[in-house]
């Protein structure tokens, strides 16, 4: 338990940030999800306006320090080259 009031401060701050960072992640993932069923779908077009709704989402999660910036990058090439995949 914290017992200065930096510390005490501190520990605000860090769950004020926890709760951005999960609500970022959550959202990212939503977008991620809606891409992952355009997929499914076999749907091209529909894919492809989906991923292009998640790719700033997703590189704006990044950006914001809610995962690492790789981490991104690594999503948005792999969900790109499976659209790419369903045109034929």
């Amino acid at each position: 338990m914290a017992n200065t009031k930096s510390a005490k401060k501190m520990v605000r701050k860090i769950a004020r940030r926890t709760a951005r960072n999960r609500m970022r992640r959550s959202r990212v993932r939503g977008f991620e999800r809606r891409v992952e069923e355009a997929i499914a779908s076999g749907d091209h077009e529909a894919a492809r306006a989906a991923l292009r709704a998640a790719e700033p989402e997703i590189m704006r999660g990044a950006q914001k320090g809610a995962f690492h910036t790789r981490r991104a990058s690594r999503r948005v090439s792999r969900l790109t080259k499976r659209v790419i995949a369903l045109r034929g």
